[in-house]
């Protein structure tokens, strides 16, 4: 009898050390999940309402990431979003994936347009949650590291290019100007209409052409995102150093307000941010500016500007959180099953293309680290927002913080991102034309 108590002994401490859930969802409920997934690909007919689809999406994004946490060495270099990111990728490429599975998740993305609903959570949340003198000092002094790094990577980047083999030409114009113009909406379009009006050319050949930088800039800065929490977690100086970005967050405040009080003050800034995306979207149809700039802006003008009851902020909290905890992978799954081609990636695995764009988003990444420091940043986060230049607009930043495990810092990587698109792209615009006249 001893050794059988022994062994009962054994496995009641190895179920004990497993997880009891995948993400955010309790073990047995993800067992089900799978197993009516299974069962509607076993027959043939995926449904497309919403309920059935966030949760096809939750299990999916979830298991990826869950898959990337227990690879070796990659883990510690942004594996769950790698995974998660490239895994949906490579099965529709490889046609792994069930068609319908894939068509039913196509369509939802198209017909939701969710990543501006996760956005509007995220931004908004998180900036009118955040300490206004916080939120002043941050964005002043983010724009000296940002400046200075995208400065040194335009330069390296060029000559690592031309040391390669590479035009000058194109190697600013067509692979490092691309990685930092704000991804591919709001970069690589207007970017590729411009050189289209300049050069008399066809368009969608040009963007064919910056694509594929700027996905494999976004996948190199998820992995200098995850070496960078890595750094931080190894080296103490570096993550304690300097102002923090997310020192006046609510998360480090005491509340009183009652369960009920709160729903209700969630509610409440739920309704604030998806009427600031409403503003955006008609600004965006009456001036072309992107709604989800002027959602960022209008964010900030009401911290500054407006004083928020306490109740207000904690819901803006609590939205920002549950938004970055429960939606994060789910909607990584999504991008890369629908916006992160396979054969792109192929496309720019030459050793030329590869070394380019690594060295561009690296050097954003150690200017971010010692000017920021100099600054009287946190070297990681500055380094982290640098590195957010990189991202392919809002599902870019979402991977990068994501990998980086601080998507507190979402409001300012949208200012990175965005507005150091924008700025890219018009002064990037201006030399292409002195160029070819």
């Amino acid at each position: 009898m001893q050794p059988l108590f022994h062994y009962a002994k054994r496995l009641r401490n190895w179920l004990s050390s497993r997880p009891t859930r995948i993400g955010m969802v309790p073990l047995p409920v993800f067992g089900l999940m799978w197993l009516c997934l299974l069962s509607f690909i076993a027959l043939g007919e995926m449904p497309g309402e919403l309920s059935v689809m966030l949760a096809v999406v939750a299990v999916l994004g979830f298991s990826c990431a869950e898959i990337g946490k227990q690879i070796p060495v990659l883990r510690y270099l942004g594996g769950p979003v790698m995974v998660t990111v490239l895994l949906p990728s490579y099965c529709v490429y490889s046609e792994l994936m069930p068609m319908e599975l894939e068509s039913s998740i196509r369509e939802f993305w198209e017909n939701t347009n969710i990543l501006y609903l996760f956005t509007a959570a995220v931004v908004v949340g998180g900036i009118l949650s955040m300490e206004r003198s916080l939120l002043i000092k941050g964005f002043v002094k983010l724009f000296v590291p940002l400046a200075a790094g995208s400065v040194a990577a335009a330069i390296v980047g060029t000559l690592t290019g031309m040391a390669l083999g590479l035009s000058a030409h194109h190697t600013f114009f067509f692979i490092v100007i691309p990685i930092m113009a704000g991804g591919l909406g709001e970069g690589a379009i207007p970017l590729t209409l411009g050189y289209a009006a300049i050069l008399h050319t066809s368009q969608p050949e040009l963007f064919a052409q910056v694509m594929p930088p700027i996905v494999l800039g976004n996948l190199t800065a998820v992995a200098c995102a995850g070496m960078l929490h890595r750094l931080g977690q190894l080296n103490s100086d570096l993550s304690q150093l300097g102002q923090k970005l997310s020192a006046g967050h609510l998360k480090s405040r005491p509340t009183d307000s009652t369960p009920a009080a709160l729903m209700e003050s969630l509610a409440s800034v739920g309704m604030v941010a998806l009427s600031l995306y409403m503003v955006g979207v008609l600004v965006h149809q009456l001036t072309g500016w992107p709604a989800p700039l002027v959602m960022l802006g209008l964010a900030v003008l009401i911290k500054l500007t407006v004083t928020l009851s306490s109740g207000l902020e904690e819901g803006a909290y609590l939205m920002h959180h549950f938004f970055t905890k429960a939606a994060a992978y789910p909607v990584l799954f999504v991008l890369g099953l629908t916006l992160t081609p396979w054969q792109v990636l192929l496309s720019v695995l030459t050793p030329v293309y590869l070394i380019t764009i690594v060295v561009t988003v690296l050097t954003l990444a150690l200017v971010g680290l010692i000017v920021g420091r100099w600054a009287g940043l946190n070297p990681i986060e500055s380094a982290l927002i640098n590195v957010c230049h990189s991202g392919m607009g809002s599902v870019g930043d979402m991977a990068i913080l994501t990998s980086a495990h601080r998507m507190h810092l979402m409001p300012f990587a949208q200012l990175a991102t965005r507005m150091g698109g924008a700025l890219t792209i018009v002064i990037a615009l201006m030399m292409f034309s002195v160029y070819q006249n």
